[in-house]
């Protein structure tokens, strides 16, 4: 049984952008943040990230065997050795998702996680909510609303996660509950880091375009650009949701192009998509705070900023930690689940109504003798 009250959650993610594991503790009872513990990431080598990549697009039974194995060791180095740990929130590493097709897959064993770590884990966020009819993403938008409620936030702001997939949240914090009929909009805006990372590992036998320098090197290309806002995903109404590889037309569009003028060009896409996002919003927000790599790439931080009339901030600027957020929200959403409490609802997954989605594991209990 879970004590009552604040607790300490540990929660782990590993994002489409396959970098590696982040772990961070948070102390909250489900609905507050009382504050924030020790964090750790733990890299993807050269050779699991090769393994990873060659699952993606896949489901249960299809080989995985391999990217198992890097996920739950990876994971395990990840979020052992923390102290005072009640609950493990387990994102897993998401390969395939199809919420109108075949619903959604995290590789991921939370039962083996729970018996290497000896403590209750909480996973497969995702499955009841589209199970209710929901696109099972975002989820980090109810840690959002908790985060904009920490900081003091008295107005209407928003939640960017520049990952490899694009996500926004408009959050109202005047509203008491996240589940409250208008108190969050949330959304996937289209690829981020996903097609950029690509392309410069494809290229240049590199992890990403380290601070924009070559995508400020190059000119986009207009008419690239064009076609790819002519993309009925952009019209659609939210709440809805992306495939990491959705957008695999945005390779072969650049194909042609020097490796500047490419990755200037993807690096464009990926922040059309985000002000396109932008429109669906109730209201200007009155900033716009970014989390995931992507914050650290100045090309893409000015390409959107330039459009916007708030401001456009990494999350550090409000006092919270831009590489563990995600992290951050998993063990938060560890917690709602352990008590009963939503974890989506309509605004945030289009779900038909507020859902506590999440499976809980519990180690096996040790033999006295």
């Amino acid at each position: 049984m879970l004590k009552a009250g604040r607790i300490r959650a540990l929660g782990a993610m590993s994002g489409t952008s396959l970098d590696g594991v982040d772990a961070a503790v948070v102390e909250t009872d489900g609905e507050r943040i009382f504050g924030f513990g020790d964090t750790r990431y733990r890299p993807y080598t050269d050779a699991e990230r090769v393994v990873l990549a060659a699952a993606l697009g896949r489901w249960q039974g299809e080989g995985l065997a391999p990217a198992l194995e890097v996920v739950q060791a990876a994971h395990e180095e990840a979020l052992s050795g923390f102290e005072g740990i009640d609950l493990v929130g387990f994102h897993g590493q998401t390969l395939a998702h199809e919420p109108r097709g075949r619903g959604t897959h995290q590789l991921g064993d939370g039962d083996a996680l729970a018996e290497a770590l000896g403590l209750p884990v909480i996973w497969d966020f995702r499955s009841a909510d589209i199970q209710l009819g929901g696109e099972g993403a975002p989820l980090a938008p109810f840690y959002h609303f908790a985060c904009a409620q920490w900081i003091g936030a008295d107005e209407p702001l928003a939640f960017l996660n520049l990952g490899g997939v694009g996500n926004l949240t408009w959050v109202d914090p005047r509203k008491a509950r996240p589940e409250e009929d208008g108190a969050l909009l949330a959304f996937d805006t289209g690829p981020a880091n996903a097609p950029i990372n690509d392309m410069m590992q494809a290229r240049r036998g590199l992890p990403c375009d380290r601070g924009g320098v070559l995508a400020r090197q190059g000119a986009v290309a207009q008419g690239a650009l064009e076609r790819f806002l002519e993309d009925g995903y952009f019209l659609k109404m939210p709440p809805k949701s992306l495939d990491r590889d959705a957008f695999r037309g945005m390779t072969a569009e650049v194909a042609g192009l020097d490796d500047a003028d490419a990755v200037a060009t993807l690096t464009a896409m990926s922040a059309a998509a985000v002000l396109r996002g932008m429109e669906h919003c109730p209201e200007l927000p009155a900033r716009v705070l970014v989390t995931g790599g992507g914050r650290k790439n100045p090309v893409l931080m000015e390409m959107i900023a330039v459009a916007l009339d708030c401001p456009v901030e990494p999350v550090e600027e409000a006092g919270l930690d831009g590489d563990m957020l995600e992290a951050q929200a998993f063990a938060h959403l560890a917690v709602r689940v352990a008590r009963g409490l939503p974890t989506s609802c309509p605004g945030t997954t289009g779900v038909r109504a507020g859902v506590s989605g999440g499976t809980l594991s519990r180690p096996r209990q040790k033999d006295a003798s």
